[in-house]
């Protein structure tokens, strides 16, 4: 079979099976067993496939047909220009979290010198992108996931050239030495347990822990705000990615914690996805 070929079958069989992207499924897997990019890829259409790499496809399609995300069966998702390496220990990185970024970028250009803490860090995305793109933070991170903080530092000592993010193990603040900050961000989990048996398949599959935000969504979330403000500085600031429709909410709780300046940051499909407030 040539390469073409197979790429036309498995497309259909990743389409058969309502997968939403099956060609670029079908393309990455397929650039991911022969080791090429996928501007490669199609520059070889016309050769042939080996029967181990037809194999070896065959088997990452079926894991993709289990449900698996395309970023765990290939090991890696780019976000903000950086590959990171991600496993069913951590969430995938999106796009929408993306927002939590530029709304700490914003917020840290208020400060002559910051310190930074990402609560929830699980695979780094959100504090190595931050020490990558603003090398004079003092950046810590935090993890209740042993495995998922491990994934953490692989990531920071792959793409930062001193690796020097602080990593601590613990339920949020417990995991912390005493310690103020300019800036607190976290992507929580913020999902109502009652909710996450309606995601899809390769939602489902990604960890619960980091997922589930009790029944409400904000349990998580109301014990970061509660536990803030003994961890900012005077005029320091919280950011939280969350639902869109959880922002009313937040807000009220910000403001009962004593929290000002409250604002609201969209994401890039015009949605509610950041919300903030200072001390």
């Amino acid at each position: 079979m040539i390469i073409r070929e197979a790429l036309a079958a498995t497309c259909a069989d990743l389409k058969s099976a309502g997968i939403e992207t099956p060609s670029l499924d079908a393309s990455l897997l397929l650039a991911h067993v022969l080791n090429i990019s996928r501007t490669a890829l199609t520059a070889s259409g016309q050769e042939t496939l080996s029967e181990e790499a037809f194999t070896a496809l065959r088997a990452l399609i079926q894991r993709r047909l289990n449900g698996e995300c395309i970023a765990y069966i290939l090991g890696k998702k780019e976000f903000r220009g950086l590959e990171f390496l991600v496993n069913p220990s951590v969430l995938v990185p999106r796009p929408d979290t993306e927002t939590l970024v530029e709304a700490a970028i914003t917020v840290i250009k208020e400060y002559d010198k910051a310190r930074v803490l990402d609560l929830c860090t699980g695979s780094g995305a959100v504090a190595i992108s931050l020490k990558n793109e603003m090398p004079a933070l003092e950046v810590w991170a935090a993890d209740i996931c042993a495995d998922a903080l491990e994934t953490a530092k692989q990531n920071a000592r792959r793409l930062l050239s001193d690796g020097s993010i602080q990593f601590y193990s613990g339920d949020l603040y417990d995991a912390l030495p005493r310690s103020q900050f300019n800036l607190i961000v976290s992507n929580p989990p913020y999902i109502p347990t009652d909710e996450i048996k309606t995601l899809s398949a390769e939602v489902r599959n990604e960890p619960r822990l980091a997922l589930d935000g009790g029944k409400s969504g904000l349990e998580i979330i109301e014990r970061i705000i509660n536990g803030a403000s003994e961890k900012l500085i005077k005029g320091g600031a919280l950011l939280l990615e969350a639902d869109p429709l959880q922002m009313k909410k937040i807000s009220v709780l910000l403001e009962k914690k004593g929290f000002n300046e409250i604002i609201i940051y969209n994401d890039l499909s015009g949605l509610q996805r950041v919300i903030g407030g200072k001390t």
